[in-house]
């Protein structure tokens, strides 16, 4: 019979994507077993991310630091904007190494029967900073799921008086697919051959 410590371990393991009580139950033998070499690291990695890891006030990326790493970086270019749903998406398009702009996440699409409207996004800051920073573009890298698509035509119609152009990925992102389950290269061309809307 599993003791109450390890009954919390595989309840909390369980509200994990992608693991079930089963999954949860191996997942926390597993680092009963291997106490010391990863139990213990695992444990004081979890509280050092829960003490310092922070939301980017520009672009809602998870860094240490406020604004991010990548905001702060003057390798990139200032002028193109890349919009994401979530910041899974942000890390799977630098996994590529193909984008070299800056980013805006979203936190989340428009869903009208999930109750999530355009002031449950960040989408106002998003049209704040196309208008205040010099930027020529935004990329619209949402999912091609229908409230992706949604969330981009309602940013493309929000953008329509700017100056900034407009465009999305391309080819290699299949319908109902999410961002975060592509592999690179799939990733890459969508960037490279990204379009107008």
């Amino acid at each position: 019979m599993a003791t109450t410590e390890i009954d919390r371990l595989i309840q909390l393991l369980s509200k994990l994507p992608g693991l079930g009580p089963r999954s949860a139950r191996r997942a926390a033998l597993h680092l009963i077993k291997n106490r010391e070499g990863l139990l213990k690291p695992l444990g004081v990695a979890m509280e050092a991310a829960a003490e310092h890891v922070q939301t980017c006030s520009t672009c809602g990326n998870l860094d240490t630091i406020d604004p991010c790493a990548i905001c702060t970086d003057v390798k990139r270019d200032p002028t193109t904007i890349c919009v994401v749903e979530e910041v899974a998406d942000l890390w799977a398009l630098e996994r590529t190494a193909t984008f070299t702009g800056l980013y805006h996440v979203l936190g989340g699409v428009l869903s009208p029967l999930d109750g999530v409207g355009p002031d449950d996004l960040t989408l106002d800051s998003l049209l704040a900073r196309a208008k205040a920073e010099k930027v020529s573009e935004i990329i619209l890298a949402t999912s091609a799921t229908v409230d992706g698509k949604t969330t981009a035509h309602y940013i493309t119609d929000r953008l329509s008086e700017s100056e900034v152009t407009v465009t999305a990925l391309a080819h290699g992102i299949p319908v109902g697919g999410e961002l975060d389950y592509l592999d690179d290269g799939t990733l890459s061309a969508a960037m490279k051959e990204r379009r107008g809307i």
